[in-house]
């Protein structure tokens, strides 16, 4: 960011140098749309996702510090990625007998890997939801579109509900604002993380840190992307389940304390 770029930021009265700004980051809305978009199913409009997009955007303009030593790129993807989830929430897409499922399959997990001590096999999850293996596979796909790519959780601090991809620790993305995560969520994440099988944790890395798209993943594995999308589902699956166990066991521990 230039420094002319960045005192724009504050001087409100030029209305053209903020209209530049704006348009040289529409690249990055349409980007982010177009990412989370792949992974839906057709009748949600692209458009409306870059338009709540567009909105994140000017919010981000409007609410940037430049005394915090953070990039104006950084932030407004940031809040770019927030506005498009949140209008995806308030449309209420998914299909509620598709998210039973969803709560089914983390009940699955959390069952089977206390059980086994490991993280259960795609042939042992399907067992457990009296599914046949294609069917169980089938299930991944369409979770992996409910799910947009984020782990949406309650926070163990205050209920709230909270994208637990903000935590995601990233050495491409070293930013100041990552750095001021809490670092009790990061190190919950890293060890969930830690504990997914290799394949899982490959998807991860390429489709988070590495900001691959599915087919991109698939290319770099040797694997077709239909299959990224569901092992990706699963790796999300596991998260949450263990995240939720951990943040249980945490918040038991304190109040025992």
């Amino acid at each position: 960011m230039t420094k002319n770029t960045a005192q724009a930021y504050t001087n409100w009265q030029d209305r053209e140098e903020r209209d530049r700004i704006l348009l040289e980051q529409l690249p990055q809305v349409r980007y982010l749309a177009r990412r989370i978009h792949e992974r839906l199913p057709r009748h949600v409009p692209l458009e409306d996702m870059i338009h709540a997009g567009v909105i994140g955007l000017i919010d981000a303009l409007n609410k940037f510090d430049r005394s915090k030593h953070v990039q104006f790129g950084s932030y407004a993807k940031f809040r770019i990625r927030g506005a498009i989830l949140d209008s995806l929430r308030e449309m209420d897409w998914g299909p509620r007998e598709l998210r039973r499922k969803a709560r089914r399959a983390e009940e699955a997990q959390r069952k089977l890997s206390l059980a086994l001590s490991r993280a259960p096999t795609e042939v042992e999850m399907a067992k457990e939801l009296n599914l046949e293996l294609r069917e169980f596979q089938q299930l991944l796909t369409e979770l992996d579109g409910l799910e947009v790519g984020s782990l949406h959780m309650e926070s163990a601090w205050d209920g709230k509900e909270e994208d637990l991809c903000d935590y995601l620790p990233s050495a491409a993305d070293d930013t100041p604002f990552f750095r001021c995560m809490r670092s009790e969520m990061k190190e919950l994440l890293a060890r969930a993380v830690a504990g997914l099988p290799e394949k899982e944790q490959q998807v991860l890395a390429l489709y988070y840190f590495e900001e691959l798209t599915m087919k991109e993943v698939g290319a770099v594995l040797g694997i077709g992307e239909s299959r990224v999308s569901q092992i990706h589902s699963l790796a999300v699956v596991r998260l949450r389940a263990r995240l939720e166990e951990m943040m249980t066991a945490g918040k038991a521990a304190r109040a025992g304390g």
